[in-house]
């Protein structure tokens, strides 16, 4: 083999070494996990079980699972007992430009009756639980240097204050709930160990400021001593950590295919190139009215349900539009907001918990606030 024969073998291994490297990188879904608190901030603290040693420990499992999967990039905002402003938890996670994050805290309560995991998506909300949750955690940006310039314009005491700042919520929202159904869904598995208590939104800094699916999970009290003792064993926290893991894992293989294994009651494919999901619209059974309309988003799947009322636990009214390769589902359509509403509970006492009101101006989708202004 001559000299220039040699440097097109040569040049043409370097290539495909190049284009392999480019095409795994490209198939790596990247998680970011937030272990809440660290350092000087303990978080919550009844009898010995502190909620920052609690969460470090209960991610470093979260972690150490989803690693042993070759398609998935983990990036942890502490591994350690550090203290990590709330803006910096969601820049790590937006450089990394991860798919998805995951913060991760303890629950506590004065009535240390209370107990039961949940876990939040980013939301306005005036529900006193929901906002009290998101008072305790985004109190810990007092303990940041120079806080006030920082947030301007927020007040930690009145998570309310977020309004009148600039949301991203709507825009990963349909993903983060069906992240965070997941993950409550798994730990309803968890049975007498742990109560499930739904999904739920509330306005928590750490998650405003994370621009992607993201969820702030609350594993439980620590203020309960049954349920403390629980997330402060090394085997309830191994068993949490799967819940979520497993979660995780689930959402990939729902919203980004598996990579290596085969979904079931599905045909085996060749797996060597991801499969491409149909990205055809499904056309809105009506034309889109003039003027601001409420709905009810039900559900946001990538499988497609025939609209019967069976199908929807009885509701009617029912319709469906394929957007962002997700099949979304909404119940009722209105233009007073009241009515709008009280479908929304409606939707709720049958059972779908994650339901929340979405708005359209002329077709457009706009903003809940903007159509209420």
């Amino acid at each position: 083999m001559n000299r220039i024969n040699k440097i097109k073998v040569i040049f043409t291994f370097f290539l495909t070494i190049l284009s392999f490297c480019a095409y795994s990188q490209s198939n790596v879904f990247k998680v970011t996990l937030d272990a809440g608190h660290g350092d000087h901030d303990f978080g919550a603290v009844y009898s010995g079980r502190i909620e920052k040693n609690i969460a470090l420990a209960i991610v470093l499992k979260v972690g150490k699972i989803l690693e042993l999967n070759p398609n998935v990039n983990v990036i942890y905002t502490r591994k350690t007992d550090v203290f990590i402003d709330l803006v910096e938890r969601a820049n790590i996670a937006n450089r990394a430009n991860s798919n998805i994050f995951v913060s991760i805290h303890c629950n506590a309560n004065k009535n240390t009756a209370a107990d039961g995991t949940e876990t939040y998506v980013m939301g306005l909300t005036k529900l006193a639980s929901n906002l009290e949750a998101a008072k305790k955690e985004n109190s810990v940006i007092t303990l940041e240097k120079d806080y006030q310039r920082k947030y301007e314009g927020y007040d930690p005491n009145s998570p309310e204050s977020m309004i009148g700042m600039t949301l991203m919520q709507e825009e990963y929202l349909d993903n983060s709930i069906s992240l965070a159904t997941k993950i409550e869904d798994n730990f309803e598995k968890l049975g007498k160990k742990l109560r499930q208590g739904g999904v739920k939104q509330a306005p928590f800094m750490v998650l405003h400021k994370a621009y992607m699916p993201r969820v702030l999970v609350e594993t439980g009290f620590v203020s309960n001593p049954t349920e403390g003792n629980i997330l402060n064993s090394e085997e309830g926290q191994d068993d949490i950590a799967k819940a979520i893991a497993e979660a995780i894992l689930s959402y990939k293989r729902e919203y980004f295919g598996s990579g290596t294994e085969v979904p079931e009651s599905r045909p085996i494919r060749d797996t060597s190139t991801p499969a491409k999901p149909k990205t055809t619209p499904v056309a809105v059974t009506k034309s889109a009215p003039k003027g601001t309309f409420y709905k009810v988003q039900l559900i946001a799947s990538i499988k497609k349900t025939p609209l019967e009322p069976k199908n929807f636990k009885g509701l009617k009214n029912v319709t469906m539009i394929f957007e962002n390769n997700i099949y979304k589902y909404f119940y009722e359509e209105t233009s007073d907001y009241e009515k709008a509403k009280k479908f929304l509970q409606e939707a709720k006492g049958k059972g779908y918990g994650a339901a929340f009101l979405t708005a359209t101006k002329d077709g457009e989708k706009i903003s809940i606030q903007d159509a209420i202004k």
